[in-house]
């Protein structure tokens, strides 16, 4: 049928549509885009997503930060530099766990002083030698997955703590579900963060996005800013921006 081909050839280039979108482009109801989407979903060519499709498994296993290092390297790094210039003299930050994040602490060039908040040894071990960054370690157990703290003793500390910005990794940005992990202890802390910081800065490559986790860390009303690569679709950085989320996008100008 040839609107299955249309939503198929649509998706090969947005990678995640809703079915508000291909109602518009393909001028059916939803009924007929639900139906559609089942057939295709069951024929094995999409996944269907709470209102919408993919052309990935929106659901997202765990895997170690070792594995996780070697995908979208360049896209990481292009996300982590970018991330880097949001950060001001004698600025106060908090850096979670998650390879793009991680990566960030790699172009950390501290002016004067900063200070750095981290549950990432990783974070901490790229960030040593600099004698103008002040780094607070949380404590706690340590996931050998993500090479991260979780834990109670982390959630403690970080009642006592303000800084002025969170620096934020994700295994799955869901316009619904909101942002999610893969553990739920980690997320746990990611909420204590949250709390903690001003303003909430997601780190995410274009795979995270249409991406649902187990462990929900928030809804999308707590970012303030998403920087991605240019692989997101127009159509969901339309969506985040109707929620008052600044999408900036590697390489292209800031808006």
């Amino acid at each position: 049928m040839k609107r299955h081909q249309d939503i198929l050839a649509k998706l090969e280039k947005e990678k995640h549509l809703e079915v508000s979108d291909l109602c518009n482009i393909l001028d059916v109801s939803a009924v007929t885009i639900r139906k559609d989407l089942k057939v295709l979903e069951q024929k094995g060519l999409l996944y269907r997503t709470h209102g919408g499709a993919s052309l990935e498994n929106p659901y997202i296993n765990e895997r170690t930060v070792l594995d996780k290092e070697k995908i979208s390297v360049e896209e990481k790094n292009g996300i982590a530099q970018l991330a880097a210039s949001r950060i001001v003299e004698n600025d106060s930050i908090m850096i979670a766990s998650g390879t793009t994040v991680q990566a960030l602490s790699k172009f950390i060039k501290a002016k004067n002083k900063l200070t750095v908040i981290t549950s990432s040894i990783n974070v901490v071990l790229h960030l040593i030698n600099d004698s103008n960054i002040e780094i607070l370690q949380l404590g706690g157990y340590i996931r050998h997955s993500s090479g991260s703290v979780i834990g109670n003793y982390a959630e403690y500390i970080l009642k006592n703590i303000s800084c002025s910005k969170l620096f934020l990794g994700v295994d799955g940005i869901d316009l619904e579900y909101g942002l999610s992990t893969t553990n739920l202890e980690e997320a746990e802390l990611n909420k204590k963060m949250l709390s903690a910081a001003q303003k909430v800065i997601v780190l995410a490559d274009s795979s995270k996005f249409g991406k649902k986790s187990f462990a929900r860390i928030c809804d999308l009303s707590n970012v303030d800013e998403i920087i991605t690569d240019n692989g997101v679709s127009k159509s969901i950085c339309k969506k985040l921006e109707e929620k008052e989320i600044k999408v900036t996008i590697v390489g292209e100008p800031n808006k």
